[in-house]
């Protein structure tokens, strides 16, 4: 069995109890194959960016994982498929997302994964949680560079 690594990644949903499919969803991370969940974030609301809609309930889980990157990928796929999403349009309302924000130190450029997460650092809707399972990846400066992105703990 390969190494064990520490993977991020970021939940979001804004369709139907979106807080309850968070929590769900982590539960499903939780008991992916060689995977367990060691952290979770708070949950926090969060205005679409780049999108319409109502507003996110946006979680960060650590995983620490055996599966490779591009395994952890069509887990992730495939548990998005589970809560039902749908693709009608790029950015449209989601029951469910998860983005693999980081793999360990890893940097992934492929046509169909980039790691770490090409837009992580700006959005606050991925930072602040991020910050929460893990400081030490998410300093001041970064969070000054999206400090006008609203978002608050999740009511």
């Amino acid at each position: 069995m390969r190494d064990a690594v520490v993977a991020y990644v970021g939940l979001g949903a804004n369709l139907g109890d979106a807080a309850a499919r968070l929590r769900t969803a982590l539960g499903w991370l939780d008991e992916l194959p060689q995977t367990r969940c060691v952290a979770a974030s708070g949950l926090w609301r969060s205005a679409p960016v780049d999108a319409d809609g109502p507003d996110y309930c946006n979680a960060v889980a650590a995983l620490r994982t055996h599966l490779t990157a591009p395994a952890l990928l069509q887990a992730l796929l495939a548990l998005e498929a589970r809560a039902g999403r749908q693709r009608p349009y790029r950015n449209a309302p989601r029951t469910l997302d998860l983005d693999l924000l980081l793999y360990g130190g890893a940097r992934i450029a492929s046509p169909w994964l980039t790691v770490p997460h090409p837009r992580l650092a700006q959005r606050a809707f991925v930072l602040v949680p991020l910050r929460e399972v893990a400081p030490h990846l998410v300093d001041t400066a970064a969070l000054d560079a999206v400090a006008g992105q609203a978002i608050r703990p999740w009511d």
